[in-house]
């Protein structure tokens, strides 16, 4: 048996179908479809049918599954493909009128690139889900999930609106996929241990205390065997933010918040049994390698910085296709020079093999210093690959085909608990893989008013739970929209972007609109209690909602309570 290694790749975007398209909307969602989630799929298949397991631990959010399942997407996604066929054709005649042929062979580059992707969404019938739970049942990859709609877990004022966002996860995970999923990646990788809990903005602030389960509790009774947690917890070192590098802050992230008590330092090369003293139930914490992680993911100093790669934020208009390398790190995007794909091919390919021998290296040495073996988890944002790193589905075919040479074996997360038992059992702080290790990207002042709106709704929520629906089948119409609208107000994501800049006024309309909706489905609520029926306005909005917003179609607002033991 090799190095154990686990790649672990978070793949997930907020609910963007429906809610525009470009600049922002349903057109992230093609872009990532056309440049990370079909050429995953590419590599994927390349090397089973080369006889190598790739052995990928994935997360697709409920959220985004849903989506890519969606017949609305197969409309979104065919009108893109005809724009970006366009924008080939154009850019031609383009360059062909001002005589710049050095930018035609780029043309056909991209052209080859669209209908190669397009031919394969084509031949697995644009079932992207469908096609990774083929991959699973081959035991080449291993699904599992993550919150419904990637709702900030510790922050949430309500036990009841984890347990929506886990028991509606499993539930959609089992229809998707076919099996439950034992695993989780916690959006954000955001934990909690069990303690006396006080909103930290709204009304209830410093006030409305409570004692609240630890994350690892909740999972437990969902079923959830074990998450992706951040190095810093364990081994009492500084948290290193990695989003930075492609999402530049709009300005200063908030100050630090008071330091918080750490583990005496621990290997992250195990994995941990996690339990709050005086909680109920457990999971396993598998660790974040700092090393091999920060050596893929920093612009900066990592391999996707190198300059022969695609650089992402250059673009040509009209079309929107990118024709230039990274050239430098001025950042001046008018000295940069054309791309050349066979060279940054090359790079891809050195660049793994350094990264195999890393891995064995990086092995060999926690295995030396502990005296145990030892497990490297490097996990990332899928979107990494093939979005902003173009070139990330090519690496990562290479470093599957160089482990083996390296003497490196890779595994599930499910697999690695056989090889490298969990250690024994410890209580992590609370925090997260933002900057500064704690939720300041999330709450801040610039987001305090969103949770204000969050809280809200859960606690409106609360109430129409407990009076309950009395059979009546247009409250329970309503009151399973309402709950879709709050799930949809969680989503991390809007806090995110909000933070960074990076689509701040769309995310912050999405804040007002989903909070919108779900006051006026609780105001049909509490007409339809009062004995009278809907209006027809009314009725339309509710149709109108049920269209937009249609995912998670068997959710059941009596989710919100724990499942029976």
């Amino acid at each position: 048996m090799g190095y154990p290694f686990a790649l672990v790749l978070h793949t997930h975007l907020p609910m963007v179908v429906n809610h525009g398209r470009w600049p922002h909307g349903s057109d992230w969602l093609n872009e990532a479809t056309f440049e990370c989630y079909l050429p995953l799929l590419e590599v994927a298949h390349r090397l089973v049918g080369d006889g190598i397991s790739p052995k990928w631990t994935l997360n697709l959010s409920p959220v985004l599954t849903e989506q890519l399942a969606s017949p609305e997407f197969q409309k979104e996604l065919a009108f893109y493909h005809e724009n970006v066929r366009r924008a080939c054709a154009e850019g031609r005649e383009h360059f062909k009128k001002t005589g710049a042929s050095e930018y035609l062979g780029l043309c056909d580059f991209w052209e080859e690139h669209y209908e190669r992707m397009w031919e394969l969404h084509r031949r697995i019938g644009g079932d992207i889900p469908g096609t990774f739970a083929e991959l699973q049942r081959g035991g080449h990859v291993e699904i599992i999930t993550c919150g419904a709609t990637h709702g900030y877990l510790p922050l949430l004022s309500r036990d009841e609106s984890i347990h929506m966002q886990l028991r509606t996860a499993v539930v959609t995970h089992k229809r998707h996929f076919g099996v439950a999923p034992r695993g989780i990646w916690l959006p954000e990788c955001a934990y909690r241990p069990r303690y006396e809990w006080t909103p930290p903005t709204g009304r209830g602030r410093g006030r409305d205390r409570q004692m609240r389960p630890g994350i690892e509790e909740l999972l437990a009774a969902h079923g959830l065997e074990y998450f992706v947690a951040d190095s810093h917890l364990v081994a009492a070192g500084a948290p290193v933010f990695l989003y930075r590098d492609y999402i530049p802050a709009r300005k200063e992230m908030p100050e630090p918040s008071p330091a918080i008590p750490v583990n005496e330092a621990r290997s992250p090369y195990a994995p941990y049994r996690v339990a709050s003293r005086g909680g109920n139930g457990s999971a396993i914490a598998f660790i974040r390698d700092p090393k091999t992680t920060l050596q893929v993911w920093s612009r900066d100093h990592g391999y996707p910085g190198d300059y022969a790669y695609l650089e992402f934020h250059k673009k040509h208009f009209p079309g929107g296709l990118r024709f230039w390398r990274i050239t430098d790190s001025k950042g001046d995007l008018g000295t940069k020079i054309l791309y050349d794909p066979k060279l940054a091919a090359e790079k891809a390919g050195l660049q793994a093999s350094h990264f195999a021998g890393l891995v064995r290296e990086t092995s060999e040495a926690a295995t030396k210093a502990d005296g145990r073996p030892a497990l490297i988890c490097s996990p990332y944002d899928a979107e990494l690959f093939g979005h902003w790193w173009f070139e990330g589905p090519v690496w990562l075919e290479h470093v599957a085909r160089d482990m083996a040479r390296a003497g490196v074996t890779p595994v599930t997360l499910g697999e690695a608990l056989t090889i490298v038992p969990p250690r024994a059992t410890l209580s992590l702080p609370e925090g997260s893989w933002g900057e500064g290790g704690d939720h300041r990207v999330w709450l801040n002042r610039e987001t305090e008013w969103t949770w204000d709106r969050v809280y809200s709704a859960e606690a409106e929520w609360v109430e129409h739970l407990a009076a309950g629906v009395g059979g009546h089948p247009d409250l329970a119409r309503v009151l399973a929209q309402a709950t879709r609208e709050l799930l949809l107000l969680e989503a991390s994501d809007w806090q995110f972007l909000i933070t960074t800049g990076a689509a701040r006024d769309y995310a912050e309309r999405r804040v007002a609109e989903h909070y919108a909706e779900f006051k006026r489905l609780s105001e049909m609520a509490n007409t339809l209690r009062g004995g009278e029926p809907l209006s027809v306005e009314a009725a339309n909005t509710l149709r109108r909602l049920e269209r937009e917003d249609f995912v998670f179609p068997d959710l059941d607002p009596a989710w919100a309570q724990p499942p029976a033991s």
